[in-house]
């Protein structure tokens, strides 16, 4: 009797000593910043960490709510479904800025967390199509289409990052390092004429689990919508009401299923300082700081929200700003949260450039009450294995009202371009209509204001990607 009372008494005291140990971890834990960290180093940390994480928070609340829908629809679909822009927009369309009136989208959020989904793809008998697909840090980790395997069909297996099976005879995998993968295609479209072409087309692509693979499987109807939420606000204004708490907890369960990069060692081993890490509940670990560190961290992290979109996102030349390095970003946050603030979903540079301009070449802000001119020489015209656009923007980027209903021209224009007797182009910049000769080559601009135009490259020569071939800048004519 007096061994079982001795043996609980130990088991009682070792209890008691693993408690005190816990508790002690948990007190350095929730100190380690206290600890640390000065405030102005706090404040810095955070600054870089929310950088760091903006990627995962806008890439996650976009995904919820583009999935929010029972069906798939021109601006969304559930899970594992392709929605499909039928038509391009014109300027009733205010959803989202930069628009683009050249390729028809179909869109889809992959879900690799049970098991790899397949994605098939139609013969599109030649026409250019690239179907990129993004992780969760916004990396385009592949990009199925012309430019890499061709325009016939095939079928290519997304896996994610904890599957090991073996697939199919005859699949290509695609091994995405995060859970959630954003597939963002587009499909060439010469305009309303070509939309039933396309249409036939993005009614082909098709999403099926591995599992289901070889069944007449048919995707899940009525698919019921989560009620928390919130379709009514865009994904970046809810991402911008976050407090600092908030947004790093986020951050810290998002590193769970979309684990960083092996090079991402020296940012995360500064995040811990302050106690972000995967898994971490971070809104008990924020509580426990004291207000001298709260403040810090909350000052660092809403300066970063103002920072993000100052940033500059490539080199300017003759007025343009290019951008090179998209899609694949390494350690440079700073670029890739830009690039996910302004524009998500960027591509690789080796499937479409991107050059905006909002000034001429004299370096004078674009404006109505002018007219201008680009012009392309014979051996100057944009150097692609696909083909190329121009498009306009008013002062919000969104397409301009004209009575043309004009919104972009390039390779695939119809009517096509004219060419000048030497093979240059001219493309003419401007409110009132040029003489009827020059009409094809008419890109309106809005009816008032300022206003900047895109130029895109849809599988850019290599003068483009090394750097030597850059637009030519705009001229005001006098």
């Amino acid at each position: 009797m007096k061994n079982i009372i001795l043996h609980r008494f130990l088991i009682l005291i070792v209890l008691l000593i693993i408690l005190c140990t816990l508790a002690t971890g948990c007190a350095s834990t929730t100190n380690t910043a206290q600890q640390n960290s000065s405030p102005q180093e706090a404040q810095q940390i955070a600054y870089d960490a929310a950088v760091y994480g903006f990627p995962l928070v806008i890439m996650d609340l976009t995904r919820q709510v583009f999935t929010a829908v029972p069906a798939p629809n021109a601006y969304g679909s559930p899970a594992n479904q392709f929605g499909s822009k039928k038509v391009f927009p014109d300027a009733t369309f205010v959803n989202v800025v930069n628009p683009n009136a050249d390729t028809l989208y179909s869109s889809a959020w992959v879900d690799t967390g049970k098991e790899p989904i397949i994605i098939s793809l139609p013969d599109t008998q030649g026409r250019y199509y690239l179907m990129p697909m993004l992780n969760y840090w916004t990396d385009s980790f592949a990009s199925p289409g012309s430019r890499t395997t061709g325009t016939g069909s095939g079928n290519f297996a997304i896996t994610g990052p904890n599957w090991s099976g073996k697939l199919p005879e005859g699949f290509t995998e695609m091994k995405s390092s995060t859970r959630w993968v954003w597939i963002v295609g587009r499909i060439a479209c010469t305009g309303p004429s070509d939309y039933q072409n396309v249409s036939k087309l993005q009614d082909q692509l098709k999403l099926t689990p591995l599992s289901a693979w070889g069944t007449n499987y048919v995707p899940p109807a009525n698919v019921p919508v989560d009620p928390n939420v919130n379709t009514r606000v865009s994904p970046l204004n809810q991402l911008l009401a976050l407090d600092a708490a908030s947004y790093f907890n986020y951050v810290c369960q998002l590193m769970i299923e979309s684990p960083p990069y092996p090079a991402d060692a020296p940012a995360l081993d500064r995040m811990a300082k302050i106690g972000i890490r995967a898994g971490v509940d971070y809104k008990s670990y924020f509580a426990g700081l004291d207000n001298g560190i709260k403040s810090a961290i909350q000052t660092g992290y809403q300066s970063a929200l103002t920072g993000i979109p100052a940033e500059g996102m490539g080199a300017v030349k003759n007025g343009w700003q290019l951008s090179y390095d998209t899609g694949n970003y390494g350690t440079d946050y700073t670029l890739r949260a830009a690039i996910a603030y302004r524009g998500l979903g960027a591509n690789l540079i080796d499937d479409a450039f991107y050059a905006s301009a909002a000034t001429s070449g004299d370096g004078a802000k674009f404006s109505s009450t002018n007219k201008y001119v680009i012009h392309f020489d014979k051996d100057g015209i944009p150097p692609v294995n696909g083909f190329w656009s121009l498009s306009m923007y008013n002062e919000k980027i969104l397409f301009a009202a004209n009575p043309i209903n004009r919104y972009c021209l390039g390779s695939l224009s119809d009517p096509p371009l004219l060419k000048n007797p030497d093979g240059s182009i001219d493309i003419y910049i401007q409110r009132d209509s040029p003489d009827s000769a020059k009409m094809p080559n008419w890109l309106p601009t809005p009816a008032s204001g300022s206003f900047s135009l895109t130029l895109r490259l849809y599988w850019p020569q290599k003068s483009v990607m090394d750097k030597s071939w850059v637009p030519p800048a705009i001229q005001m004519v006098k």
